[in-house]
């Protein structure tokens, strides 16, 4: 009893936070990516905000009764003290103005618990004395970066502060109502074939790795937002900053190694000034969490929107958000994946905007003849397929034919450098085909072919 009294915790904070719940469910929004249920210390309030979270899962709201209905559901109404209890926590609760408050209070108690455990873990490593020195540093090392993973949990930010970050490190430079309008891509062909994107469509962007479907997903944000549309983009993979780098190098027109090196010249310098300029003005915000779930993306997603408006979403991509497995050995990725591909179906419906969805497809392509893409490539899942409105996928002939081999197969036909057939192969609201564009791979961006057809 002695060691739990001396674990950090904060008792009032967590009633108060739970009361605030019922107070306001739409606090939710505002602490769910701050919190998980392991964060509470109390038994009866880790519950009541378990069920919280099952709640706002199933877009139920959250209150007195629906939070005791879902208890009772769940057999753990008497576990937390009965309905006596829940009118106590809405009784000890003035507002629910409180409640981030309250979230960072309870965070910061789980944290320094989480710390006390490493430590006696990273303890333990030393009392094994082990031959295996090299070993046991790195299973001490991986123990507290568990502790900080945990509550690295960064969010949205605005384009404009990432760039605001890369002027610093290197100098010191420098709305319209768009509601219910189709979102369009600056690609006019694609625009036209898909009639722009629709709201509350998923679109799912497939292709083999290195075929650029981040990039089309970037420019074809960045082109939205230039239109006025705010955007937010989820990256798994990239961070935020190697994220607007690219984003830069294709609206400078400068070559994005050269641009990560900073070798480029006067006149390219003067673009990047220029382009960071423009490029903070436009509505995208970006969050870099590597390690997410459904839950604290919709959760992210419904504050942007509510706090600065939202229009389009970016996932990139589906196969690395986290299932409601995670931290568990997950049996069956291919049912996992498809409830990731539902729930950001869901997701798009919930929030009225389109959702682009980058997909990596199985290696089964690699070895079909022409190496074409088709709708059974989607990878882990045939669910997906299902969900989605839209399926495009990136072809690139020559990907996998060097000129030599293009002309013994294709005598006579020019060799396609860096064309990319954009393959439209499911259309829920009207026809399929295809549409090509220049790939300019060196300066991370798609491009119209008509604009430069005197290239060719």
């Amino acid at each position: 009893m002695y060691a739990e009294q001396l674990l950090p915790h904060d008792i009032e904070a967590e009633e108060a936070l739970v009361g605030a719940l019922l107070i306001d469910g739409d606090s939710f929004l505002r602490v769910s990516h701050l919190l998980k249920p392991d964060d509470f210390y109390r038994e009866r309030n880790r519950i009541c905000f378990a069920s919280c979270v099952d709640l706002f899962q199933r877009s139920e709201a959250i209150d007195q009764v629906t939070l005791a209905r879902e208890l009772a559901r769940t057999n753990q109404i008497d576990t937390v003290g009965g309905m006596a209890y829940l009118s106590h926590l809405v009784s000890i609760t003035p507002t629910s103005a409180h409640a981030e408050h309250y979230a960072n209070l309870i965070a910061r108690t789980a944290t320094m618990r989480r710390l006390i455990d490493a430590a006696g873990r990273i303890s333990a490593l030393g009392y094994a004395d082990t031959d295996d020195v090299e070993a046991t540093l790195r299973q001490a090392e991986d123990t507290l970066f568990r502790v900080r993973g945990s509550q690295t949990e960064r969010g949205f930010v605005p384009l404009r502060q990432v760039f605001d970050d890369y002027l610093s490190e290197r100098a010191d430079p420098l709305s319209a109502d768009l509601t219910g309008a189709p979102i369009l891509t600056g690609f006019n062909d694609l625009d036209e074939l898909l009639g722009g994107m629709q709201r509350s469509d998923m679109i799912i962007l497939g292709a083999r790795p290195g075929l650029g479907k981040s990039t089309l997903a970037l420019n074809a944000c960045i082109n939205a937002a230039e239109n006025g549309y705010k955007s937010g983009i989820f990256s798994f993979e990239m961070s935020a900053e190697q994220l607007a780098q690219r984003i830069l190098a294709a609206h400078a027109g400068v070559d994005g190694h050269r641009l990560r090196l900073g070798l480029y010249s006067e006149p390219e310098e003067q673009r990047i000034i220029e382009s960071i300029g423009t490029l903070s003005e436009l509505p995208v915000y970006i969050d870099d969490t590597p390690f997410q779930g459904m839950m604290e993306m919709r959760s992210k997603a419904r504050r942007l929107s509510l706090e600065h408006g939202l229009d389009l979403l970016v996932v990139d991509y589906l196969q690395l958000v986290q299932g409601s497995n995670r931290g568990r050995v997950t049996e069956n990725r291919v049912m996992e994946i498809s409830e990731i591909s539902r729930n950001i179906k869901g997701m798009a419906r919930d929030l009225n905007v389109p959702i682009i969805t980058c997909s990596q497809l199985s290696r089964v392509v690699e070895n079909r003849p022409g190496h074409r893409p088709q709708l059974s490539d989607l990878r882990d899942s045939g669910s997906i397929e299902q969900d989605a409105d839209i399926v495009l996928f990136i072809y690139r002939e020559d990907a996998y034919y060097t000129e030599e081999e293009w002309d013994q197969h294709f005598p006579g036909r020019p060799y396609p450098r860096n064309i990319a057939e954009i393959i439209l192969s499911k259309h829920r609201h009207g026809p399929t085909g295809s549409i090509r564009l220049r790939f300019r791979d060196n300066l991370v961006r798609f491009e119209s072919l008509v604009a430069r057809q005197g290239e060719f």
